[in-house]
């Protein structure tokens, strides 16, 4: 019988203790993913190998949420390639987060709205 993880309850660390997995650094790895780019300067080669060190540590020893990525990977990718301005108009959903708490009972909530 196959055995099902899912993926929020497991880390990259241990992906690669259990099956040998390897991170490929080479370039050229996908040349598909490179080929015919403009070039970049040297702030956004330095902007994107912080976005990768901070990714790479993020799932390194952890599962990742979905609000972690965002906030370590997409925002800072969003505001390099310029998406992230005065212009735009960002329709965002609000997350409530409370607890209430009783003599015998402590409730954990939240709320989406």
């Amino acid at each position: 019988m196959v055995e099902t993880i899912k993926a929020r309850d497991i880390s990259l660390y241990e992906l690669e203790e259990k099956f040998g997995l390897q991170l490929v650094t080479e370039p050229n790895f996908f040349p598909e993913w490179v080929s015919d780019l403009g070039s970049l300067n040297d702030l956004e080669k330095l902007s994107l190998e912080r976005v990768k060190s901070n990714y790479f540590n993020l799932t390194k020893r952890r599962s990742m949420s979905e609000e972690a990525v965002k906030m370590v990977v997409l925002s800072p990718l969003l505001d390099l390639a310029d998406f992230i301005n005065l212009r735009l108009r960002l329709k965002l959903k609000h997350l409530l987060k409370f607890q209430i708490k009783m003599k015998t009972l402590l409730l954990k909530a939240i709320s989406m709205f």
